[in-house]
């Protein structure tokens, strides 16, 4: 969902004037299922050779065959060649540090400074929800979640490791400029798609530095939209309050650590992370786009993946990149697939990944 209107634009030209470039990474387990099929619906929807999916081969295959996760300048050259990254998801237990990951996916989000971490959560059908007397079109709303700074920005250490005496420390990192952006990003999308509340979820009276800031930065921003209802809340309190009463939230703004657990929280009361999509997002520059999902090596291969998350997530990076109509049409073919109940057996159905991909096809062709 990109965050201004109009058409984007790049150093590379208008998007609706040219062909979009979005470069492939399917990952490990089941991440190259899930993608061919969003490739797939994705390719149905848009117009002939207006989208062009160049597959890259990185992943733990990869990276164990080469000894390298990513080649030197490669960040780079994804930001001058694509308008946009789909990823699949990435682990395997043939890597157990999980390095590889950690080096594609955060340093995608550092190299590349994706700063806005968004993730929709929305009740496609009644029956998805674990929560009692709630409907679809009760729970429709937005986490931006900070995606550089936090309990994640990488700094950290131990001493005496590995030994019954070890001390580990990981630095949390708020900044100013860090988080009146992220904050800001919030407000400014509620305004633009009529949404009414921005509420910010922290640990300030736990972590009174770090928290301490956005709590600041957030009064300051939300006096500049006066428009817009601005509640600060304590985070245990947002996740009770998501099981409870998810109707009084429309934009959720969090720091890293809580909105990587929030996010995952408010997905499973919507039908869980299989239909979860996720967008990492600086306007304007290369975006990188991925389900929320993990690599579920457990099941690759067998024809089990929902890939429901990896085609919303496209339809994500199609309206990010103003193919709005596109995006509309597939996220409606989608709810209609749930609907008729054509979908893997973990929600219910008997079809196969691809069975599900040739679905969503098959029903945007019936709205033509």
């Amino acid at each position: 969902m990109g965050l201004g209107s109009g058409p984007t634009s790049t150093r590379r030209g208008t998007v609706e004037a040219r062909q979009l470039r979005i470069g492939v990474i399917g990952g490990d387990g089941i991440g190259p299922e899930v993608v061919r099929e969003a490739i797939k619906v994705l390719s149905a929807v848009s117009p002939p050779a207006s989208l062009a999916f160049d597959e890259l081969p990185y992943g733990a295959d990869h990276t164990l065959e080469t000894g390298v996760t990513l080649p030197p300048g490669e960040m780079e050259r994804f930001a001058r060649d694509y308008d946009a990254l789909l990823l699949g998801a990435l682990g395997d237990p043939r890597i157990p540090d999980m390095r590889h990951a950690v080096d594609i996916l955060m340093g995608a989000r550092r190299k590349l400074d994706l700063y806005i971490n968004k993730r929709p959560v929305r009740l496609l059908q009644d029956r998805l929800t674990p929560l009692k007397d709630r409907h679809r079109g009760d729970i429709d709303l937005v986490i931006f979640r900070e995606n550089t700074e936090g309990a994640y920005a990488g700094i950290g250490g131990a001493l005496k490791a590995g030994t019954r005496d070890e001390v580990a420390v990981t630095e949390m990192i708020a900044t100013w400029k860090g988080t009146d952006r992220i904050v800001r990003a919030a407000f400014e999308w509620a305004r633009a798609n009529g949404r009414r509340r921005v509420c910010m979820a922290s640990k300030y009276n736990a972590i009174p530095h770090a928290h301490g800031l956005w709590a600041r930065v957030f009064r300051e921003v939300s006096a500049e939209f006066p428009d817009i209802e601005a509640t600060a809340l304590f985070a245990d309190v947002v996740a009770m309050e998501l099981v409870r009463d998810p109707t009084r939230f429309d934009v959720i703004v969090t720091s890293n650590l809580l909105g990587d657990i929030l996010s995952d929280l408010a997905a499973q009361i919507v039908g869980g992370i299989g239909l979860a999509p996720s967008a990492n997002i600086h306007p304007g520059r290369t975006s990188l786009f991925e389900p929320v999902h993990g690599s579920a090596p457990d099941i690759a291969g067998r024809g089990l993946a929902n890939p429901l998350a990896a085609v919303l997530t496209g339809a994500m990076m199609l309206r990010h990149l103003d193919r709005r109509e596109d995006a509309a049409r597939v996220e409606a073919a989608v709810d209609r697939v749930l609907h008729e109940g054509s979908t893997t057996p973990d929600l219910g159905g008997t079809l196969t990944t691809a069975g599900v991909g040739d679905a969503v096809v098959e029903a945007l062709g019936r709205d033509r």
